[in-house]
């Protein structure tokens, strides 16, 4: 299977891709109705209660159901993982790499068992399922290549007398949580386990409550090639619960989450560190800009914007929300948009090969989407779509239109506020510097784009957009899809805490702290 899915790739059209995904499908489907345990210090447990996991193609009838944490589980976990923190600390790091390399070649081998059972998670396309799982295990190959690169992260330093030695040893913090979201429920959940456990440290995770499955599969299969026990613990349910006894719990030492601005930055970053200062990588929502110049090529633009605002129906906190176009092309762009979208944007079953769109994750979505529909009707205008989608096939799932709104006021909250929806505002601007103003004017900064042919106004752009990720003329997708090892992903403002980005020069750095050592001899 050589052809590499990204999510810049515009089409799998792959006859043997989809058999095998067609394959994979089959197996998974198969393997349905079954419970799923809890693992703590090694070992599954299945929790006294459980909660039904329903797909959100057909919301009938429960898909699995997954063990419901409850706090004196996480304490369990907790305490599984500071126990087993010294011996797995003081292995080498060669070791350590070692592992992530066995489990490298287990993931491509069940590469498409993990996209079929996210698409029945999440309601994720195929493209977009095989382009995560894809991606995760190059985050994994990359992680590993880096600590290679740097040889564990310990620096000589220069004599001060020539009677001492000096070094910098980045080590490990101890015990490290983990709360992840559902919209990437394998690359937001898989990639943090690798940088901590890889870097010394011991995890306990808790993923997305709507999709839980694929993390539970990867912590069987990382203790099938021998992981140690505890090093790896997860625990399933929900934020209220499992996820605060990690936060809450004294002996947490650091903190990764991706989720809301709200929850990240109100409960985990002010919450989270409550005796000391403690690390927290906190990766948040967007409200993501692209701005189309007067001199853009029209069809990359129409093709990036409709790739990037509706690919997994908007549920990405890279997704393209706002898009400013000059009025000198405001019109042909929206021809263009309107047209490409009724063509490309293919409504249907996630599991079919021609689907692009496919259900949001759940009823409060959905709830959300008719929510927000009715105020875009009523103060602005929707251009394109905004209808949910209930007839034959549909009847018993969360689909809906791509949306496209217009007329709305910059104060108002459907564009002031993260939607996490298939539900792009487009407003008309009469110059650049317009554009970048109201690109700007958000509390968040996590990616960006422009269209431009014009090699001034990209740089111009570039020196003044506030976002962590941006892109100039993407075609498949204007501010989505970052890729380990060629691009870095990470928010400034409230999109953020720490400055850096994931899959690159400071993704493993992050999870370590820094000891300076000097021994002087005779």
């Amino acid at each position: 299977m050589q052809q590499k899915l990204t999510y810049a790739t515009l089409s799998a059209d792959s006859d043997e891709l989809h058999v095998a995904m067609d394959e994979a499908l089959e197996r998974i489907q198969s393997q349905l109705g079954k419970t799923y345990p809890l693992w703590i210090n090694g070992e599954p447990r299945v929790a006294e209660e459980t909660f039904a996991s329903f797909t959100p193609i057909d919301t009938r009838e429960p898909i699995n159901h997954f063990s419901f944490a409850s706090t004196e589980d996480v304490n369990e976990a907790v305490a599984a993982a500071k126990a087993a923190f010294p011996a797995w600390a003081r292995t080498p790091w060669q070791d350590r790499v070692a592992m992530i390399r066995r489990i490298v070649d287990v993931l491509n081998e069940r590469k498409f068992d993990l996209a079929a059972a996210m698409i029945m998670d999440t309601g994720k396309n195929r493209l977009e399922a095989l382009g995560e799982v894809g991606e995760t295990i190059d985050i994994y190959s990359y992680y590993a290549d880096k600590m290679e690169e740097d040889a564990g992260y310990v620096y000589e330093m220069k004599s001060e007398t020539g009677r001492d030695r000096n070094r910098s040893v980045f080590k490990p913090y101890g015990v490290w949580g983990i709360i992840s979201p559902f919209n990437f429920p394998f690359a937001l959940a898989a990639a943090p386990i690798c940088a901590a456990i890889l870097t010394g440290n011991t995890v306990v995770i808790k993923p997305g409550e709507d999709a839980p499955w694929v993390i539970v599969m990867l912590t069987e299969w990382f203790h099938e090639i021998g992981l140690p026990a505890g090093v790896l613990n997860t625990v399933t349910g929900n934020g209220r619960t499992a996820g605060a006894a990690i936060i809450n719990h004294p002996d947490t030492a650091g903190m990764t989450f991706t989720g809301s601005y709200n929850v990240g930055y109100n409960i985990v970053y002010k919450g989270f560190a409550k005796d000391y200062p403690k690390p927290a990588i906190i990766e948040m929502g967007g409200k993501n800009p692209v701005i189309v110049s007067d001199k853009a090529d029209i069809d990359k633009a129409a093709s990036g914007v409709m790739r990037g605002a509706f690919g997994l129906g908007g549920q990405k906190c890279s997704a393209t929300s706002r898009v400013y176009v000059h009025e000198a092309v405001y019109d042909t762009f929206m021809d263009r948009l309107l047209a490409m979208t009724e063509e490309k944007v293919t409504i249907g079953d996630p599991r079919e090969r021609g689907t692009f769109l496919g259900p949001v994750i759940n009823d409060e979505a959905y709830t959300k989407y008719q929510d927000a529909i009715e105020k875009a009707r009523r103060d602005g205008k929707v251009v394109y779509g905004g209808d949910v989608v209930t007839e034959g096939e549909f009847a018993h799932g969360y689909f809906v239109q791509p949306a496209i709104m217009t007329d709305l006021g910059e104060e108002h909250e459907l564009v002031r506020n993260e939607l996490f929806l298939p539900i792009l505002y487009v407003n008309k601007v009469t110059s650049l510097d317009q554009a970048m103003d109201y690109a700007n004017d958000t509390e968040f900064g996590l990616t960006a784009g422009i269209f431009s042919e014009d090699q001034t106004e990209l740089d111009w752009f570039l020196d003044n957009i506030e976002a962590g990720v941006v892109y100039a003329n993407r075609e498949g997708g204007a501010t989505t899809g970052a890729w380990p090892h060629h691009q870095t992903f990470g928010g400034w403002k409230g999109s953020g805490s720490t400055g850096t980005n994931i899959f690159g020069e400071f993704s493993l750095i992050s999870y370590l702290r820094e000891q300076s050592q000097t021994i002087y001899r005779d």
